[in-house]
């Protein structure tokens, strides 16, 4: 299964708020065929790993999905549409909610400490949020990462995050949050690589799927992705031996 379904797909007549929502990543939900980045915050990238309290590594990007998935707990979900996405014309921007919640998604997942207030300034919308998830060791806090933005970029000189960061540990903790070779994410068989060729149409990298050419000779993969559309989202434009008549997910 591509992505996670947190309810069954049906739309509640005339109430705003619908059953169907399909959890993407830990910031990205589709709510009545429409994707949504939640504004304001930024989750682990599907893909990315950190390294938990003792010192293992952690699927925290999956995790961070699966508890996006459980806020919802299968509710219905509404969310208010702020318009397209900068990045992405496909997908909007939004603040959503789960029924019953006095709070949105957004903010809760920044409370409950998987993901990142991207304003971390006095007057950003959730700082006081992301200060306690950080005093209290939660989600993420507990454990040593990197911000999402400098994971989806490489930069392995970016600070590292988290209660359980250790300095004298510094080579071998950026060594295990950037892998030469990546795990693949269960179900995310797309492979992308960063390629500066790619700059020359506004993109950062390549993607390549199971039957293309160039599938099996790429054995160090940057990113992983489950959908063309999340590998388009990030800035990949598919490979150009990789024909859409001969490509299977």
């Amino acid at each position: 299964m591509r992505f996670l379904i947190a309810a069954l797909a049906f739309l509640s007549a005339g109430s705003g708020w619908a059953a169907d929502a399909i959890v993407r990543d830990g910031d990205t939900l589709q709510v009545a065929g429409v994707t949504y980045r939640l504004d304001g915050i930024d989750a682990p990238e599907f893909d990315q790993m950190c390294i938990d309290e003792h010192a293992d590594l952690w699927a925290c990007g999956v995790e961070a999905r699966d508890q996006l998935a459980k806020l919802i707990g299968g509710r219905e979900v509404h969310c208010k549409d702020l318009g397209t996405d900068k990045t992405f014309s496909r997908w909007h921007v939004g603040v959503c909610s789960a029924a019953g919640e006095t709070d949105s998604l957004n903010k809760l997942l920044v409370r409950q400490g998987y993901a990142l207030d991207v304003e971390p300034t006095a007057n950003g919308r959730f700082n006081d949020d992301e200060s306690n998830a950080k005093n209290k060791s939660l989600g993420l806090w507990r454990g040593c990462f990197v911000a999402p933005q400098a994971f989806r970029h490489r930069e392995n000189t970016a600070p590292l995050l988290g209660a359980s960061c250790r300095s004298d540990k510094d080579r071998e903790l950026r060594a295990a949050l950037f892998p030469d070779e990546p795990a693949m994410p269960p179900g995310c068989a797309i492979k992308a690589k960063f390629a500066v060729r790619a700059r020359l149409t506004g993109k950062v990298g390549i993607y390549h799927m199971q039957g293309c050419r160039s599938y099996a000779p790429l054995t160090k993969p940057d990113r992983w992705f489950c959908s063309e559309e999340d590998a388009q989202a990030a800035g990949f434009r598919r490979a150009y031996n990789c024909r859409a008549s001969t490509a299977r997910k």
